[in-house]
C-alpha cells in the first residue's frame, strides 16, 4: 500500500510546485520579453501571452524528483538533458533561434541520453527478440529527437500540448505499473502532477503558454521513459505501446514534415496544416478541438493499456483490437455529432446557450405545437387566436363614444 501512496504524494507535490510557480514564471516572461504577440494569421490567440511556462513544469518535476526519487542514470539523463532543452527553449522563446540550431542541440541531447544508457537494443516481435545491432544507436537517437519535437509540433491551441502530455503520462503510468516498474511509475506520476499543475493557467483562455521550454522538456522525458520503461519490457507488443500512446503527436509531426517537403518548403516552416488547425477550419472552436484530441489520445492510451500482457494475458491481441475498433467507432460517431452545428449544441459537449425560442424554431410547426401542449404551454397559433379573440371581444365591450363613467 505504501508503494502506491508514494506516487500519489509525489503527484500532489509536483502539482502544487508547478501551480504556485507559474505566476512567478509569467512575471519573468514579461520581464525578459518572452511573449507571444499575434502578428500573423497562423496564430489563434488575439492578445500577447507569455510563453516560457515550461519553466514551471520543469521546476515542479525537478524539485519533486529530487525529494522522492533515488538518483539513477535515467533520472540524471532527464535532469541534465531536460535542463539543456529548457535553457534552449527559453532562449528560443525570447530571441527565436534558427530551427537547424535547435535540431542540432536536440540531437546532441539525444546522443547524451544514448551515451548514458537510454538505448533501444531490441524489439519483441511475436514473442521473439529481434536485436537492432548497429541500428540501435541511430534508431534510439531518432526516437528521442523525434518524440522531443512531436510535443512541440502539437502545441498550437490553449491547453492542447499540456493536456495531451498529462493523458500520455497517465497511460504510461498505468502501463509501467502493470509491469511492476515502480521507478518509471514514480517519474510518470511526477510528470503527470507537473502537467496538471500548469494546466489551469494554460487552458482556454490561456494566460501563459508552455512554449518550446515545456514542449521540448516533456517530449524528451517521454522519450527517455518510454525507452527505459516500455521498449525494454518483456512483452510481445512492447514496441507498439509507446507508438500507440504518442500516436497523435507523432502522426501530426510526421504528416507536417511530409506535407511541407512535398510543398517544397522547409520541414520546420510553420503553417496552418496541423490537426488542430484543420479542426478549427472545419468550424470547431478551440475548446471543442482540444476536447476532440484529448478524447482521441485517451482512447489510444486505453488501447496501449490493453496491449500489455500483465492484465490481459489471454487473448490480449483480440481484446486490444476489439477496444480499438469500439473506440474508433465511438470517436467517429462523436466527431460527426460535433461536426454538425445543431447536433453539436444538442450533445452537451459544448456550452449550451439554447433558449426556448431557439429550440422551437428548429422544429416543424406541428411538432412544435405538440411539444408546447405536452409541456403545459399554449401553442403560438392558439395563443395568437385567443389574443385576437380577446381583443375583438374587448372592442365590442365599449363603443368609441363611450367612456368608463358612461358605462356605469
Amino acid at each position: 500500500m505504501v508503494s502506491f501512496i508514494y506516487p500519489v504524494v509525489a503527484t500532489i507535490c509536483a502539482f502544487l510546485l508547478a501551480y504556485v510557480t507559474t505566476p512567478s514564471v509569467r512575471v519573468l516572461a514579461f520581464r525578459i520579453g518572452a511573449v507571444d504577440v499575434p502578428l500573423d494569421g497562423r496564430r489563434i490567440h488575439k492578445k500577447p501571452i507569455p510563453r516560457i511556462g515550461g519553466v514551471a513544469i520543469y521546476f515542479g518535476f525537478l524539485i519533486t524528483s529530487m525529494l522522492f526519487c533515488d538518483v539513477s542514470r535515467e533520472l540524471v539523463t532527464i535532469w541534465i538533458g531536460g535542463g539543456v532543452l529548457v535553457i534552449l527553449g527559453i532562449i528560443d522563446d525570447v530571441v527565436r533561434l534558427n530551427a537547424w540550431i535547435k535540431l542540432i542541440v536536440q540531437l546532441l541531447v539525444a546522443g547524451f541520453a544514448v551515451w548514458n544508457g537510454t538505448v533501444i537494443n531490441h524489439v519483441n516481435l511475436g514473442g521473439g527478440y529481434v536485436s537492432l545491432g548497429v541500428f540501435s544507436i541511430p534508431l534510439s537517437i531518432l526516437w528521442i529527437a523525434g518524440l522531443t519535437n512531436a510535443i512541440n509540433f502539437i502545441d498550437g491551441l490553449d491547453g492542447l500540448a499540456c493536456g495531451v502530455s498529462a493523458i500520455s503520462s497517465s497511460a504510461l503510468l498505468v502501463v509501467v505499473l502493470l509491469h511492476g516498474d515502480m521507478v518509471s511509475a514514480l517519474l510518470c506520476a511526477i510528470m503527470l502532477g507537473a502537467c496538471l499543475g500548469f494546466l489551469p493557467f494554460n487552458s482556454n483562455p490561456a494566460r501563459i503558454f508552455m512554449g518550446d521550454t515545456g514542449a521540448l522538456f516533456l517530449g524528451f522525458c517521454f522519450a527517455v521513459l518510454s525507452v527505459q520503461g516500455v521498449f525494454k519490457m518483456h512483452a510481445v507488443l512492447a514496441f507498439i505501446v509507446p507508438l500507440t500512446i504518442f500516436a497523435v503527436p507523432l502522426f501530426d509531426m510526421v504528416f507536417a514534415i511530409v506535407r511541407r517537403l512535398v510543398a517544397g518548403k522547409s520541414p520546420f516552416a510553420p503553417d496552418r496544416g496541423h490537426i488542430h488547425h484543420r479542426l478549427i477550419d472545419m468550424g470547431f472552436t478551440q475548446k471543442e478541438s482540444v476536447k476532440i484530441l484529448y478524447a482521441l489520445c485517451a482512447l489510444l492510451g486505453l488501447v496501449a493499456v490493453f496491449c500489455t500482457e500483465t492484465m490481459f494475458e489471454n487473448l490480449r491481441v483480440v481484446k486490444s483490437v476489439a477496444i480499438a475498433l469500439i473506440s474508433v467507432a465511438l470517436f467517429v460517431i462523436n466527431f460527426l455529432i460535433m461536426k454538425n452545428p445543431v447536433s453539436r449544441r444538442h450533445s452537451g459537449l459544448t456550452e449550451d446557450d439554447m433558449t426556448t425560442e431557439d429550440y422551437l424554431e428548429e422544429l416543424d410547426p406541428e411538432k412544435a405545437r405538440r411539444i408546447e401542449l405536452h409541456n403545459g404551454g399554449m401553442p403560438h397559433g392558439d395563443s395568437a387566436d385567443k389574443n385576437g379573440t380577446e381583443e375583438h371581444e374587448t372592442a365590442h365591450e365599449t363603443t368609441p363614444g363611450e367612456t368608463e363613467g358612461s358605462v356605469r
